[in-house]
Formats: structure tokens, C-alpha cells, sequence
């Protein structure tokens, strides 16, 4: 049962001082791509560290539990773990924990689907206003424009992915500026950012209290925007999708005085037009080392006490 509790605390300790931490660095855009792992791991041990205390929990409580987790392990390796000593405590924690669990994946099916009902109805207005010419299959096209008076692209992911771009757009990018965008939503679609969209904001709509979870869902908004502009910037240049970013964005207000819900974008066109450094290849090396050890922790806590009863 004390093996259950370290790592229920890990799990909490984590979740709450890995956000301070983060919000503290300065690293992190220089190095989206590195920041994303990093929240992805640390978002893992987490929930592995909760996963792995509810285990121990239901196998303190119940017999038959225990009786699977520790099938072949010898009688040393089960005393060890002492999972009699807290009695029924260790049923009140595994319970909550297994509808935690369960809330997590209710709140992932919820998201999947909402996203499923959201792309269909964007593919059927699609078709609406981009009808299909005689002979033409549905998504046989990767790009589509439609008309429109507000200047805009984004890219539909799915089966069949497609870059959406607006008239209006057409004639506002000029030069390399359609293949920086063009590369930008490229770069989302080839790292499948939508599908860290989906599990943050899962995880975030369905535990709201817990601070690591509403942090990794605004930083995968932040960090996968610039991880798309590092992709775009590296093949076009930083000026191109700076410049492509404003035509884009300007009609909107986001770059007057007044703040709006797309905040972000005039500090993404200042990233770009004031680059730093980037961080030396040995500490992009071990920053990713370092976040990778993150889920093995809750292993470690799981396994010495067995291993230590082998030995």
C-alpha cells in the first residue's frame, strides 16, 4: 500500500510543479518541438503513476486482484509490497481512481466524436460551396478554394486531407507565401497535432481542477502553431510566413491594441521576424533525455520493491 500512496503523490507532485516550471522557462519557444515532448511525457508519467497506484490499490483490496497482478511472483515479492496493511482505504482509493480512468476515457470518446461531427459538417459545407465537377470523386483534390471575402486557409484532416484556402487568400499571398502556408498546415498534419488538440483538451474539459492538465492543453495550442511556423520558416524562410501570417490575419484586429482571441499570432510574427538561437544540439539532447526518464520514474517506484525481493 506505501508503494500505492509514493506514487499517487509523484503523480500529484508532478502535475502541479510541472506547470510552474514550464511557465518559468524561456526555452520552450525556441524549441517547440522539444517542449511538446516534454509536456507529453510528463503528461504520461502522470497519468501512468496514477494507473499504476490504482493497481496496487485494487490489489491490496481485493484477492482476486491480487491474485493477477502477482500470478508468478513468488511469495517474497508479494510480502514485500505489504499490500494488507491499509485495509479499506486501499478499495477507497482504487475506486476513485478507476472512475477517474474511466471519466478520462469518457471525456477522449466525447472529444473523438465531437471532432468527428465537427470535420464531417466542414466537409459537407465543403461540398456546398465547392461542388463537385461531373466525373470528380470526393477528396481526390488536397487543395480546394473556395470563394470568399475574408482571407483564410486551414487544413481538414482525415482520411483524405485537404488544404482549404479562401479566394481572397489567393490574392493577397504573394510569391512563396501560398507554399509557406501551404508547409505550415503540412507540418500539422504530418506531426498529427490534431490528435494532441483532442487529448489535452480532453483531459482539460474532463479535470479542470488539476493544473497540469489545463496548462497542457493551452500549451499544445501555443506550442504546435510554432512548431508549424519553425516547418514553414525552415524551407520558405522566416520573413515569407511572417508576411503570409499578416495577410492572412490582418482584417481581424489581432494586431491593434485591443486584445482578442487570437492573441498569439502577433507574438508568432515577432518570433519569426526576431529570432534566437536555438539551444546546441547536446542540450536539445538531453532536455529530450531528461523528459523521457519522466514516465520511467513510476516504473522504478513500482518495480524496486519486487526486485529488491528477488535479489
Amino acid at each position: 500500500m506505501l508503494v500505492s500512496l509514493v506514487l499517487l503523490l509523484l503523480g500529484a507532485l508532478a502535475a502541479v510543479v510541472t506547470p510552474r516550471l514550464m511557465a518559468q522557462a524561456e526555452w520552450p519557444e525556441r524549441e517547440p518541438v522539444v517542449a511538446l515532448w516534454v509536456w507529453q511525457c510528463v503528461v504520461a508519467g502522470v497519468l501512468l503513476s496514477f494507473g499504476l497506484s490504482m493497481t496496487f490499490s485494487a490489489a491490496a483490496a481485493w484477492q482476486a486482484v491480487r491474485g493477477q497482478v502477482f500470478a508468478h511472483a513468488p511469495h517474497s515479492v508479494v510480502d514485500a509490497y505489504a499490500l494488507g496493511a491499509y485495509g479499506p482505504w486501499s478499495a477507497v482509493m482504487a475506486v476513485l481512481l478507476a472512475l477517474g480512468g474511466i471519466w478520462s476515457a469518457a471525456m477522449l470518446t466525447r472529444e473523438i466524436r465531437r471532432a468527428q461531427v465537427r470535420r464531417s459538417r466542414r466537409r459537407a459545407e465543403l461540398l456546398v460551396r465547392s461542388p463537385l465537377m461531373p466525373g470528380e470523386e470526393p477528396g481526390n483534390s488536397r487543395l480546394v478554394v473556395l470563394e470568399g471575402e475574408r482571407p483564410d486557409a486551414w487544413w481538414l484532416p482525415g482520411a483524405a486531407p485537404q488544404l482549404v484556402i479562401t479566394t481572397t487568400a489567393l490574392e493577397r499571398l504573394k510569391g512563396r507565401q501560398l507554399d509557406a502556408v501551404l508547409a505550415h498546415e503540412q507540418g500539422h498534419a504530418q506531426a498529427r497535432h490534431d490528435w494532441l488538440l483532442h487529448c489535452s483538451a480532453a483531459l482539460a474539459n474532463g479535470f479542470p481542477q488539476v493544473p497540469v492538465f489545463a496548462a497542457f492543453r493551452d500549451e499544445m495550442h501555443r506550442l504546435v502553431e510554432l512548431a508549424a511556423d519553425d516547418v514553414a520558416s525552415r524551407r520558405f524562410g522566416r520573413l515569407t510566413i511572417a508576411l503570409a501570417l499578416v495577410e492572412l490575419n490582418e482584417d481581424r484586429g489581432v494586431f491593434g491594441p485591443c486584445p482578442t482571441p487570437d492573441a498569439e499570432l502577433p507574438l508568432r510574427v515577432n518570433r519569426l521576424l526576431s529570432p534566437v538561437e536555438r539551444l546546441t544540439a547536446g542540450r536539445r539532447l538531453r532536455l529530450t533525455a531528461a523528459a523521457a526518464l519522466v514516465p520511467v520514474v513510476p516504473l522504478l517506484v513500482a518495480f524496486v520493491p519486487g526486485l529488491s525481493a528477488l535479489g
